[in-house]
C-alpha cells in the first residue's frame, strides 16, 4: 500500500500541470522555472513525500467529531459537562484524529530580496520554497494558502485545494510585482490570525530584515504550527574584498561608502551579523519556532529534506 501511494504521487508529478488557456500569455521564462520547479519536486517526493512529511506535519491533533452519552469505560476525562448539565446524564466528547493540513505560506517580497551574490537573487530562492511547499502539500492533499507581504499586505489567496488552485499559487509566488519596499513582519503575522481561524501550519519565509515583531510572532506561534525559512546571501555577512565600495539600502535607499580593505571592520560586521542571526535563532527556539537556513549559494532543498527528518524524528 505504502508503495503504491508513492507511485501515485510520482505518476502525478510525470503529468505536466494543465495551464488554464488564458495563462498561454505567460512568458516562456516563466513557463520554463514552473517546469524546473516540477523537477525539483518530483526529488523532493521521492526523498520525503513517501513518508517524512506525512510523518512530521500530519496526524498528530485530534478534531472534535461529535458528544454522545457515557459508556461504563469511557474516560471520564472527556466528559462534557455543559452537555451532561443539559441532558441531566453524562455524555463525553468524541475526537477524530486529523488528517488534512492547512498550509499557509507568507512569503517576504520586500526589497531586500532582490539581492543577490550568487547566479539566484534572494527573493527568486524565497520564491522557489514557497512553490516546492506547496507542490509538497498539494500531492497529499492538503489545502494550501498563501500571503505576500512588505510593509503592507500585498495579495491574499485563501487556502483551497486542487490542481488549479496550486497553479493560481505557484503563477502568483512566480511573477508578483510588490507595491511596497520595505520589511514589516508583524502585518502578516496579524493578518493570519485575523483571517485564519483554524489549525494550521504556517512556513514565513523572509530574510527577516525588520525588528521589533517579536510579539505578533509569540501570539501566532500561540495558535499555528509556524516556522522560519530564513534566506540569507553569504555576501551580506561576509564582504569581499574590493576597496571602497558604496553600498545601499535597497528597502530605504539610504548608502554608505565602506572601505572593504578594512579588514578589521569586515570582521567586526561580519561578527554583528552572525551574532544577530543566531540571537534570533535563539529567541526562535525559546518559543518554540524551529528555523530552516537557506543560503542562496546552496542546495535550497537539502535544508527543508533536513529538517522534514529532523521534525520527524522530534514527533
Amino acid at each position: 500500500m505504502f508503495q503504491a501511494i508513492t507511485k501515485n504521487i510520482r505518476d502525478w508529478l510525470s503529468v505536466p500541470i494543465p495551464l488554464p488557456e488564458r495563462e498561454n500569455q505567460l512568458s516562456p521564462e516563466l513557463l520554463q522555472r514552473i517546469k524546473t520547479l516540477q523537477v525539483k519536486t518530483n526529488y523532493l517526493v521521492n526523498d520525503i513525500m513517501a513518508g517524512e512529511y506525512v510523518s512530521a506535519f500530519k496526524g498528530r491533533g485530534m478534531e472534535f467529531s461529535e458528544v454522545r452519552e457515557y459508556q461504563p469505560g469511557d474516560d471520564v476525562r472527556l466528559i462534557d459537562w455543559n452537555v451532561t448539565a443539559r441532558m441531566n446524564q453524562p455524555f463525553i466528547k468524541e475526537f477524530i484524529e486529523e488528517r488534512e493540513l492547512t498550509l499557509m505560506l507568507l512569503v517576504d517580497v520586500s526589497s531586500s530580496g532582490s539581492f543577490g551574490s550568487g547566479q539566484n537573487l534572494k527573493n527568486e530562492i524565497a520564491a522557489e520554497v514557497a512553490s516546492i511547499l506547496a507542490f509538497a502539500a498539494i500531492k497529499n492533499n492538503d489545502k494550501i494558502g498563501l500571503i505576500i507581504f512588505t510593509d503592507q499586505i500585498e495579495h491574499y489567496i485563501p487556502p483551497k485545494k486542487g490542481k488549479g488552485h496550486i497553479w493560481n499559487i505557484i503563477r502568483t509566488i512566480l511573477s508578483f510585482k510588490p507595491k511596497g519596499k520595505a520589511t514589516n513582519l508583524s502585518l502578516p503575522l496579524e493578518y493570519l490570525l485575523k483571517i485564519q481561524k483554524k489549525k494550521a501550519t504556517a512556513f514565513l519565509i523572509s530574510d527577516f530584515q525588520d525588528e521589533n515583531y517579536e510579539s505578533q510572532l509569540k501570539l501566532a506561534k500561540q495558535r499555528f504550527d509556524l516556522i522560519a525559512i530564513n534566506i540569507i546571501d553569504p555576501r551580506e555577512e561576509s564582504l569581499p574584498e574590493v576597496g571602497m565600495v558604496c553600498i545601499e539600502d535597497s528597502e530605504t535607499g539610504n548608502t554608505l561608502l565602506v572601505d572593504t580593505s578594512d579588514r578589521e571592520m569586515v570582521k567586526k560586521h561580519k561578527s554583528l551579523c552572525i551574532k544577530k542571526r543566531q540571537d534570533r535563532e535563539t529567541f526562535f527556539n525559546s518559543i518554540g519556532i524551529d528555523t530552516i537556513k537557506i543560503f542562496t549559494n546552496k542546495s535550497l532543498t537539502d535544508p527543508i529534506i533536513k529538517y522534514f527528518k529532523y521534525r520527524e524524528k522530534k514527533h
